[in-house]
């Protein structure tokens, strides 16, 4: 039956393979959404060198997107899954109540309008760099929210992070031959920047807001990712686009995508990566843990600054460089040093007195797998539950069979797991 189980090399391919795809999915749809991003909010359109205003539009456009393609993929699920009546019904049913994806939709609303509206007065690379600061509202909110507390490390990083942050927004280029070329069409000099500051200030105490409000809302809930995307991008759509009626913004908004195709196009776009994004996210973090995405994502955005410097003509002063460097290099330190102090030992177990071999792990992301899997009756104490702070609710049942021969889960498949609880 042993020679039935892939071979270690098989394994190791499929899971490069996998992290190939990942990542590819992950880089190619964000750093596509940071130029269309900065197209759309600082580029003119049209002879009249129009500019697009209308931050609010963008959020609703995305969130609807978003919305549209998760009740599919929910629909979808509750299909091929009848075999789990249960399952079926989490798939459809909100299971936290209505309120709290208000909630979390309000702050949302919040954070990417200031995200959007700090690109009329800071540049691209100013912005993406400035996200890389978010850990320091995690921080104070988490003491605050989740009474979490944290080590010397994490401060020093926050504290290099600010840092770099600072450098870089404090030296820009002096030499206005070649500043000239970074102009927003809102600038006012230094009101400007500290106007686009100020955004950005508002996006991170926002967007730090969110990930650890969400975290704890959330926090008890059996839910699938995409019942929350959908329920929480449905109430952000009701949001926007009350907000977007009171503002008097949104026949504005339809005349001038209407008058100028090419940015219709480029927000239909935008919205599509942002909610392919989503699902590669979800992907990358459910196969290889949030840290694994950390650093992904901070490439990305060392990417995205890269390429908008190239692209969009952003010239950068050596400070700056130097400001970056910091950056991204704590936060690589971070997630590197990280994942070395959280790698488990190996598990031996015995068997009958005698040393056995360390087996593989399954992890299945909800009671609806147990269920789909035929395992739902193993009692509910002898799971443990992993939530991935920040990040939102991924549920892990892991599964420890110990056996020497694993358990045939279904047909066709076969998994070997360690429990000592069965």
């Amino acid at each position: 039956m042993a020679g039935a189980l892939p071979t270690t090399k098989r394994v190791k391919d499929h899971k490069i393979w996998k992290g190939i795809f990942a990542v590819s999915g992950i880089m190619v749809t964000l750093v596509i959404y940071g130029v269309l991003q900065e197209k759309i909010m600082r580029v003119p359109y049209g002879l009249n060198k129009e500019y697009f205003k209308y931050s609010l539009f963008l959020v609703f456009c995305n969130r609807i997107t978003t919305s549209a393609v998760s009740a599919v993929f929910l629909l979808v699920c509750s299909y091929y899954w009848k075999v789990a009546a249960i399952a079926s019904k989490k798939a459809l049913v909100p299971v936290a109540p209505i309120y709290k994806y208000c909630l979390i939709s309000v702050t949302n609303i919040l954070t990417t309008t200031c995200q959007y509206e700090a690109l009329k007065y800071v540049s691209f690379p100013v912005q993406t760099l400035a996200k890389c600061a978010k850990m320091i509202p995690v921080m104070i909110w988490g003491t605050f929210i989740m009474q979490k507390t944290y080590k010397g490390f994490d401060y020093l990083v926050a504290f290099l992070v600010t840092l770099g942050c600072s450098i870089f927004i404090l030296f820009p280029v002096k030499f206005w031959s070649f500043a000239g070329t970074d102009v927003s069409p809102y600038s006012k000099g230094r009101e400007s920047t500290v106007w686009g500051v100020s955004l950005m200030v508002g996006y991170l105490g926002f967007d730090g807001f969110t990930s650890t409000f969400q975290d704890k809302l959330f926090k008890g809930y059996d839910m699938e990712i995409h019942n929350q995307i959908f329920y929480t991008t449905s109430c952000s759509c009701i949001l926007s686009l009350t907000g977007l009626l009171l503002q008097g913004h949104l026949l504005s908004a339809i005349d001038f995508v209407y008058r100028h195709s090419d940015c219709f196009l480029d927000i239909v776009l935008l919205s599509t990566v942002a909610t392919v994004s989503q699902f590669f996210i979800s992907y990358t973090i459910r196969t290889f843990g949030a840290l694994t995405f950390a650093a992904v994502m901070t490439t990305r955005q060392l990417v995205s600054i890269m390429l908008s410097c190239v692209w969009f003509g952003h010239p950068l002063s050596w400070e700056q460089w130097i400001g970056a460097v910091i950056v991204f290099g704590s936060l690589y330190s971070k997630n590197f040093l990280k994942k070395a102090s959280t790698n488990p030992p190996p598990l031996q177990l015995t068997q009958d007195g005698a040393p056995s071999k360390n087996l593989p792990t399954l992890k299945l992301h909800s009671e609806a797998s147990l269920q789909e899997w035929g395992l739902n009756n193993i009692m509910k104490s002898k799971l443990q539950i992993h939530y991935s702070a920040g990040i939102g609710g991924y549920e892990n049942y892991t599964l420890q069979v110990k056996h020497k021969n694993g358990v045939c889960l279904a047909k066709g498949i076969r998994c070997i797991c360690n429990y000592s609880g069965i």
